[in-house]
C-alpha cells in the first residue's frame, strides 16, 4: 500500500498561461545567443582575440615565377703595376735576373694618340717572362714618359699611340734581361757588351730593347751624380725610341749643360750633365752629331 503523503504529485497538462511562459523563456535565450555573437563580432573587428581557425592553405602553381636574384660578379683582380720609383732612389736593391725564358709577355694596356701633329707611330709594350717584371706597370712608365709634351710628341713631327701586343704596331718596347737583350741586339748588329757582359740597351730595326739591368740598377754616370733611377728611365727611353725614329748619337753641346737626349748618357755625359728629354724650355735639345 502506497501512502498518498509521500508519492509523486501526479503530471498535470500544461495549461496556457504554461505554454506562454515557455515561448517567452525560448525567445529569451534566442536573444542572448544573438547578442554574444555580436560581441564576439565587434572584439574581432577591434582587433581583440579571436578564436583559432583552421589555417588557410593557398596551392602554388608550380609555373609561378621564381624570385630574382641579381648576381654579384666575382671581382677580377687587376695586375699589380710597377712601383713608382721615388725620387731619392738612386738603385733598387737586390738582385738582378741574369737571364729570363726568352720569350715575352706583351701588355694589353691600350692609350690615347699623344701629341697633335706628324706621322702617327703605334708602340707595343713587353717584358720577358722571368724577368720578374709586370708588363702592364711597365707600360705605364713607358707610355707616361713618351706622352710628356717634353718627349719626341712635343715638336709636332710625330704622334705616338701604346696599343695592345695583339694589335698591330710599327715598333715594340722590350724589357729584357741583360742575356737575352745581349743576343736580341746581337741579332740586330749591335753589340752592347762591356767587359764582357750585355751592359747597355739598343735599338734594332722595329725594337727598343731596355737592358733589365739598367732598368733596376741605372748607369754609372747617373749614379756618380745622384740622379735618380726614375730621371735615368725617362732617359733610356727615350733615347732608344729615338733611334726607332731616326735620330742618331749625339755630343754635348756646351759643357756643364744639360746632355741631349742623343749622347750616350749610360756610358758617359761627354761635359753635359745628365738630361731625360729630347725638349728643354719648349724647344729640341741637340748636339753635334757623331
Amino acid at each position: 500500500m502506497i501512502d498518498e503523503a509521500t508519492a509523486p504529485p501526479a503530471q498535470l497538462a500544461p495549461t496556457g498561461r504554461d505554454r506562454w511562459r515557455t515561448w517567452w523563456l525560448v525567445a529569451f535565450a534566442l536573444v542572448v545567443l544573438v547578442a554574444g555573437g555580436f560581441a564576439v563580432g565587434r572584439r574581432i573587428e577591434q582587433g581583440g582575440a579571436a578564436p583559432a581557425a583552421a589555417p588557410t592553405v593557398v596551392a602554388t602553381s608550380s609555373s609561378a615565377p621564381a624570385p630574382v636574384v641579381e648576381s654579384v660578379p666575382t671581382p677580377t683582380p687587376s695586375p699589380t703595376p710597377t712601383p713608382t720609383v721615388e725620387q731619392s732612389v738612386l738603385q733598387l736593391p737586390g738582385a738582378v735576373p741574369v737571364r729570363g725564358s726568352g720569350q715575352f709577355s706583351y701588355a694589353t694596356s691600350r692609350g690615347p694618340v699623344f701629341g697633335s701633329r706628324g706621322e702617327l707611330r703605334r708602340f707595343r709594350v713587353a717584358v720577358e717572362k722571368g724577368s720578374n717584371e709586370n708588363p702592364e706597370g711597365f707600360a705605364t712608365q713607358v707610355a707616361n714618359t713618351l706622352g710628356d709634351p717634353r718627349s719626341w710628341i712635343g715638336g709636332g713631327q710625330v704622334r705616338l699611340q701604346l696599343v695592345s701586343g695583339a694589335d698591330a704596331a710599327d715598333f715594340t718596347v722590350f724589357l729584357a734581361t741583360r742575356d737575352t737583350a745581349g743576343k736580341m741586339c746581337l741579332r740586330g748588329g749591335t753589340n752592347v757588351s762591356v767587359g764582357g757582359r750585355p751592359y747597355t740597351s739598343c735599338r734594332t730595326t722595329g725594337k727598343a730593347i731596355i737592358n733589365l739591368d739598367r732598368w733596376r740598377r741605372s748607369a754609372t754616370p747617373f749614379v756618380n751624380a745622384k740622379v735618380p733611377l726614375s730621371t735615368y728611365r725617362q732617359y733610356v727611353i727615350n733615347h732608344e725610341v729615338g733611334h726607332e725614329l731616326g735620330h742618331r748619337h749625339e755630343g754635348c753641346p756646351r759643357a756643364g749643360g744639360p746632355a741631349p737626349v742623343m749622347v750616350q748618357q749610360t756610358l758617359t755625359l761627354r761635359g753635359c750633365k745628365a738630361y731625360a728629354w729630347p725638349r728643354l724650355n719648349g724647344k729640341m735639345l741637340t748636339g753635334p752629331r757623331l
